[in-house]
């Protein structure tokens, strides 16, 4: 037997014509795409998908991913695009170009009160490896791994405040009722 989801009241079963459709994205406003960038790919490995530009409106997207196989990923632009806009789990970073030239600019996290959005998640091989590398390159952190009621859960800053959780999958079994 196959696993359709857990059971909860509001949970209907999935409509048919729901078939084939899949989380692509979620998207952070940053101020510096330079910085943010840095962090992004040489604290969290992440690498830039597909970068697209907006003059018009003035704005640049930047969707990053962590790639299994880079062997994947066409070279072709077009061709990258559409793949970018097939996968899962991606992250969109939007720039508003001028942003970076405010030194008081600064995006709402979604924690500091009133609270909405609260944080996206990296899954990591060994969560002590990675809270000596983020200490290693001056990542702020909000809870480290062995503190609060939460153990074996780690909660960082990005450049621009947002918060990200880091944990190991098999940690997580056995956590929650």
């Amino acid at each position: 037997m196959s696993f359709h989801g857990e059971a909860h009241p509001g949970i209907t079963p999935t409509p048919p014509e729901t078939q084939g459709f899949r989380f692509n994205h979620t998207m952070l406003r940053i101020r510096d795409p330079e910085r943010s960038l840095a962090f992004y790919s040489g604290v969290l490995g992440m690498q830039v998908m597909r970068r697209l530009d907006f003059e018009a409106m003035n704005f640049s997207l930047y969707f990053l991913a962590h790639v299994p196989d880079p062997q994947d990923v066409p070279d072709d632009v077009e061709a990258r695009t559409a793949w970018t806009f097939s996968q899962t789990g991606m992250l969109e970073l939007t720039h508003n170009w001028g942003t970076e030239n405010d030194a008081d600019f600064a995006y709402h996290d979604g924690n500091a009160e009133p609270q909405g959005f609260g944080h996206i998640c990296i899954s990591v091989p060994q969560l002590e490896t990675a809270q000596a590398w983020f200490d290693a390159h001056d990542v702020t952190f909000i809870k480290r791994a062995d503190q609060g009621g939460m153990k074996d859960v780690i909660f960082i800053k990005d450049p621009d405040g947002y918060w990200i959780e880091v944990i190991q999958a098999d940690r997580m079994a056995g956590k929650g009722d």
